[in-house]
């Protein structure tokens, strides 16, 4: 079931199939849901996403966002959807019903989530930052917090942001300059400059609640003298309306590669000396506010590379089927061969299946990790959390990186598919590749997330929650050996993953002795080895639920023992059409990808470091 975006029938594949979401329904936070209930939103989420999103994809790249007199309009398309959007009831579905919501497991969200993604990114940004700003103050606001800005942010009537960088500071968000001078009465004033601030200014709604990051007077340098502050737009009266601008101005709003329908500005506290700031939390804790909706968006952003992953394949699969140009390999000295659909030659279909892989497991790994956080929330016993929360805290910087990374590249590849079409606006995979870039870079960049994963999160918990992977990892595997189709390829995966194994060991002594900066050097290689090895479980885990719904069709159809009966089935019967290429996406990553890890993992070893060896001179042409 593709709709030329997502394909929903390989989401139910993972939500019911691959992961069990029932198992969550048993509970008592989630007691109120069903797989009828799944299905049934997901059905809401997919027109949401074709009949109302999607046709604000191109007009909202092509009109973009534009400041004038102090005042920033976005595209008018996204004004109506945006209505239609919160009608729906779409802000804050996995937030308690007591502020909005509808109390829905994260991973149920997180599969909507998908088709929203790949309808528009730029136009769901409003709504996944105002959610994430309003869950700051959801959990560390005041009661008077809570009643002045929150709940108006989850349903969507004001807006939200998340202000960190700086100039001059980018990822380094300790040498911030933006500062908090004490007021008597008991809030603050707050001057500086923020810039690249997503949704930072726009007409969606008439008031946008900042929280900002600054260093109270007299606080120590570092993050550790960083506290958080909620700035809005317009200030608020004790009645609940909006009073006076707040002395937050617009600079300006950046001319960028992608996401062009959303305003990302500078914005400026304080130039007049009359911006007003309330403490957020604790002084001094910023980060640790500020990282609670920061990690909450890299799964979303993760979800981004997916979004736009997924839509560049399923339309590069399309015009594949639809382009008729040259005549097979294998017909070229036959002079009255015609012409086939590009999807028959060979190269196109590698590219396809390369797709079609990355994409299948991405889907899986972060389904897997929202999941994760639903079990952990939902857990009885404080083992249960701590086991299930392991799992989030050590898949987070792979599902923001590494799914953003290899989004892009299926985006890459889809454009190859099209050839010269590919490169022009009148198809969407050039604005897929644009839109998708963003997504290595903002909320920590792709680099960041590699030094927290080698960094930090192999050795949490003294490395229960790597063992705790490695050990889901290894169960597959010996299940999938115990399958006759799946042996050899099962053997591969085991190759690859006793690789990684002793490279995280390497990894960890080197930590510890004087080559310790290989680690950090080889960071990012590393991220995307054990991202590959992941992948390569997830498809592999498919595979064999797979096999043994194969095997049950064939049983029923009399067809066990006869491949020609089996073709035949593929070719009429749409489950075994899709659980074939299940199988197919296994076999073809354990072929083409999983081999590679084993020199991936050499190099990294060897700690070669001509790269922190050669002179700064060097890499200047004089």
């Amino acid at each position: 079931m593709s709709n030329g975006l997502v394909n929903t029938r390989d989401q139910q594949f993972v939500l019911f199939e691959q992961l069990g979401i029932e198992k969550l329904f048993a509970t008592e936070k989630f007691k109120d849901f069903s797989k009828d209930d799944v299905l049934m939103m997901q059905n809401e989420a997919e027109k949401m996403a074709i009949n109302v999103i999607l046709p604000t994809y191109t007009e909202g790249d092509k009109e973009g966002c534009h400041l004038k007199d102090g005042n920033v309009s976005i595209p008018k398309s996204y004004k109506d959807a945006f209505a239609k959007f919160k009608e729906g009831g779409w802000m804050c579905p996995t937030k308690s019903p007591d502020v909005g919501g509808q109390g829905m497991p994260v991973v149920m969200a997180t599969a909507y989530l998908e088709l929203f993604s790949a309808a528009n990114i730029a136009f769901c940004m409003y709504g996944g930052l105002t959610i994430g700003a309003a869950g700051l103050i959801e959990k560390f606001g005041t009661e008077e917090q809570k009643n002045k800005y929150m709940y108006k942010m989850f349903s969507g009537e004001w807006g939200g942001t998340m202000c960190l960088t700086e100039p001059g500071a980018g990822s380094d968000v300790g040498a911030l300059k933006t500062t908090a001078k004490r007021l008597p009465d008991g809030t603050f004033s707050i001057s500086g400059t923020k810039c690249f601030i997503s949704a930072g200014d726009h007409d969606l709604t008439p008031n946008i609640i900042h929280p900002v990051l600054a260093r109270i007077e007299g606080d120590p340098p570092g993050t550790g003298g960083i506290s958080i502050f909620i700035v809005p737009k317009y200030k608020v009266k004790e009645d609940g309306s909006l009073g006076k601008l707040n002395d937050v101005h617009t600079g300006n709003v950046e001319h960028k590669m992608g996401i062009k329908g959303n305003a990302t500005c500078t914005l400026n506290f304080g130039d007049d000396g009359k911006c007003i700031g309330e403490l957020l939390g604790k002084e001094k804790e910023g980060m640790k506010v500020m990282f609670h909706m920061m990690n909450e968006a890299r799964l979303e952003v993760g979800m981004q590379g997916l979004g736009h992953g997924t839509a560049a394949y399923e339309h590069a699969v399309q015009y594949a089927k639809e382009r008729i140009q040259s005549v097979p390999v294998w017909e070229m000295k036959n002079p009255d061969a015609k012409s086939v659909a590009i999807i028959q030659h060979p190269d196109v279909r590698r590219d396809l299946m390369w797709m079609k892989s990355y994409v299948e497991g991405i889907r899986a790994m972060n389904y897997f990790a929202a999941y994760c956080m639903d079990m952990a929330e939902s857990s009885s016993s404080k083992e249960d959390h701590d086991k299930w929360h392991g799992f989030v805290e050590l898949l987070t910087p792979l599902c923001k990186a590494f799914s953003s990374d290899r989004g892009f590249d299926v985006c890459n590849k889809a454009i190859d598919v099209y050839g010269g079409y590919g490169f022009c606006q009148e198809y969407p995979v050039e604005q897929y590749l644009r839109d998708c870039k963003i997504a290595a870079i903002y909320e920590g960049t792709n680099g960041i997330q590699s030094l927290d994963l080698v960094g930090r999160k192999l050795g949490q918990r003294k490395g229960a929650n790597m063992m705790a992977m490695m050990g889901l990892i290894g169960a597959t595997i010996a299940k999938a050996k115990a399958i006759e189709d799946l042996k050899k390829y099962a053997v591969k995966l085991e190759e690859a993953f006793n690789c990684v194994v002793e490279l995280t060991m390497t990894l960890a002594g080197l930590g510890k002795s004087a080559n310790f900066l290989v680690p950090i050097l080889y960071a990012s290689p590393f991220l995307d080895i054990f991202g590959d090895l992941l992948m390569g479980y997830f498809l592999m885990d498919a595979a064999s639920i797979a096999e043994e719904k194969l095997g049950a069709i064939y049983q029923e159809a009399g067809a066990e023992e006869s491949k020609g009966k089996q073709r035949g089935l593929i070719r009429t019967n749409a489950d075994v059409a899709y659980y074939a290429g299940k199988v197919a996406s296994a076999k073809f990553f354990a072929t083409e990808i999983l081999p590679t890890i084993k020199g991936r993992c050499e190099v990294i070893k060897a700690g070669d470091k001509i790269a922190l060896e050669i002179a700064d001179e060097s890499f200047t042409i004089i």
